[in-house]
């Protein structure tokens, strides 16, 4: 892994949705699935973080589906023909991915390699197109791989455009691209010096918490957990009576304020992403931030840019 490459990868994410956005304008790319009565999505870390957001979207929409660790042991029950498995790995090499579809008589790939072990093995590909990640880190890929189960979701339920939804982010990404001088100093002076990072998000935005807790881990090795809102006051807020606590906040949930209270009582660092939120050192807003599926696929971009710089430049952590 290279974080300069990793940054680079970063600046490349507009022109590789635009050119996604212009691929879903002519080509469906979920167009052979026949009548579906159930879904299963499996993958490994932010593969799986993607399938948990499409597969609470689609059970809301009142379809039978559920996203899996790939590596569950014993596995799951195939049903028939119209149980409709999505196996979803980047790189289309995840052992536990293609142990997981091992037996499995029917699956889609969802990979950025259509050429890997994965895709070779399965019934049909979809293509993540986010190009190749020179830096090593599962970036455009993390975000194509939304977008692309946004566009399944819109074919199995009637949904919104997932095409206009990336052209959205696009435009949302390229801002805060193009703005990361008025933002990622005080970002990175408010996340810096405490004892790890903390996101936390909405359910109906998990992946978002999840995956920039994962690109502090995976970048600068800094320790990072990310968390749901609501149930952060369950299982995380004990933290903040202890440590010098750092929460990077997606707003959104209804539980947002719950969380407020006590990351105020106890004197926590909080920056927001996509709004403004009481008390906070910092807020980053960009272009679109006000439709909350724009946030999903494009929020994640301010921690994995302060991870890009703590990468690139180690002493700025401490």
């Amino acid at each position: 892994m290279d974080p300069a490459l990793f940054k680079a990868d970063l600046e490349a994410k507009p022109a590789a949705l635009r050119a996604l956005a212009d691929r879903l304008a002519t080509d469906d790319p979920w167009a052979f699935l026949e009548p579906t009565r159930r879904v299963i999505f499996l993958g490994m870390g932010s593969s799986r973080y993607a399938a948990q957001v499409a597969a609470r979207r689609l059970r809301a929409a009142g379809l039978d589906a559920t996203a899996e660790y790939a590596s569950t042991e014993g596995g799951f029950r195939y049903a028939g023909d119209d149980t409709l498995v999505v196996a979803i790995s980047a790189t289309g090499t995840s052992r536990e991915t293609l142990d997981a579809v091992a037996d499995v008589p029917r699956f889609v790939a969802l990979t950025n390699d259509p050429s890997s072990t994965l895709a070779e093995q399965a019934t049909a590909i979809v293509d993540i197109s986010a190009g190749t990640e020179a830096g090593g880190v599962a970036c455009r890929s993390f975000q194509h791989t939304l977008a692309l189960l946004d566009a399944l979701v819109e074919r199995l339920t009637a949904g919104p455009s997932a095409e206009a939804l990336v052209r959205r982010a696009a435009e949302a990404t390229e801002d805060l691209l193009d703005r990361r001088d008025t933002w990622l100093p005080r970002c990175d002076e408010a996340l810096r010096g405490g004892a790890g990072i903390y996101p936390m998000a909405p359910v109906e935005r998990i992946s978002s918490a999840l995956q920039s807790a994962l690109m502090f881990r995976e970048g600068p090795r800094v320790a990072a957990d990310g968390c749901e809102t609501g149930d952060w006051s369950h299982v995380d807020v004990y933290l903040t009576k202890t440590l010098n606590y750092r929460a990077l906040l997606f707003p959104g949930s209804r539980y947002d304020d719950q969380a407020l209270e006590w990351l105020h009582q106890r004197g926590s660092t909080i920056v927001s992403v996509g709004g403004e939120v009481p008390g906070a050192a910092c807020a980053v807003r960009f272009r679109h931030d006000d439709d909350s599926r724009v946030r999903l696929l494009t929020e994640t971009l301010v921690a994995e840019s302060v991870a890009a710089e703590w990468w690139i430049t180690p002493s700025v952590i401490n």
